[in-house]
């Protein structure tokens, strides 16, 4: 029986119908046993009864599974160690599928700056937290396009050259005090507001942030699961404000760090 190898060759249990239909049986009777009923491992594998009949029959004759007497089998030691070289055939395949297969056909997905047909080079860059991609070679990143995309259209690429530079954003982070320590009304609307015009997001973490937000007359962009949301904006080089209550801050403030984000807590209590 052929084994894959370091080549990446199809696993055996793969190569042989046989063997496949095999492997299948053993572990249905492992899930079952003693009491194996052989209409379900056919239904269960797609197969007839009459099929998991002599399949078992060679099975109980090499060695791999154990009868007991009608309807109730066992997989013996040999069975399993069969199993388990086999499963670690597969495993090993599948690996080599999702690294080096798979993974040398990634697609990513870009918003067409330009109409774009499949095929095409494209010019990659990053504007606005977005991928962008524009048909024609030039630039520091190229990649090419596997579908086709009017201007403002998603569209696929893979096969990316050079690396992407970008400046990560920044945060900007407003505390507001809870509210049995005066809430957002403590805290000054007008520069809340005058902020948010210079950021590209607003993102409010808390009841009292959300209520800051709007008597600053601001429309908050991130108001769930904002730890994550403000990190990820900053790394693709948004700006972000953040009104977040007190209690929240570190939450968010720790998984900036993580990522070397640059951020600033301002007090803008009266």
């Amino acid at each position: 029986m052929s084994e894959q190898g370091m080549d990446g060759s199809l696993a055996g249990v793969l190569q042989n119908k046989r063997d496949a239909t095999r492997y299948q049986i053993l572990v249905q009777i492992a899930e079952r046993q003693p009491a194996v009923s052989q209409q379900e491992v056919a239904d269960a594998i797609g197969i007839t009864s009459q099929a998991v009949s002599d399949y078992l029959q060679g099975l109980v004759e090499d060695g791999y599974v154990h009868k007991h007497g009608r309807g109730r089998y066992e997989v013996t030691k040999e069975g399993v160690d069969w199993l388990i070289t086999r499963t670690d055939e597969l495993r090993e395949f599948t690996g080599h599928v999702s690294e080096d297969v798979i993974g040398q056909v990634e697609i990513d997905t870009a918003l067409a700056t330009t109409d774009v047909a499949e095929g095409d080079p494209v010019a990659i860059s990053m504007h606005e937290g977005v991928l962008r991609a524009a048909a024609g070679g030039g630039g520091t990143v190229t990649a090419v396009a596997v579908t086709d995309a009017r201007a403002g259209e998603d569209v696929g690429v893979t096969n990316f050259e050079g690396v992407l530079e970008y400046d990560l954003g920044t945060v900007t982070v407003f505390p507001v005090p809870l509210v049995q320590d005066g809430g957002s009304g403590t805290v000054d609307a007008e520069a809340v507001a005058a902020a948010a015009a210079d950021h590209d997001l607003v993102g409010v973490a808390g009841t009292e942030a959300l209520a800051l937000a709007r008597a600053a007359d601001v429309a908050p962009d991130i108001r769930f699961g904002t730890a994550l949301g403000v990190q990820e904006a900053a790394m693709k080089g948004l700006d972000v404000l953040l009104l977040a209550a007190t209690s929240e801050v570190a939450a968010h403030t720790n998984k900036l760090v993580a990522e070397n984000i640059g951020y600033e807590v301002l007090d803008a209590t009266d």
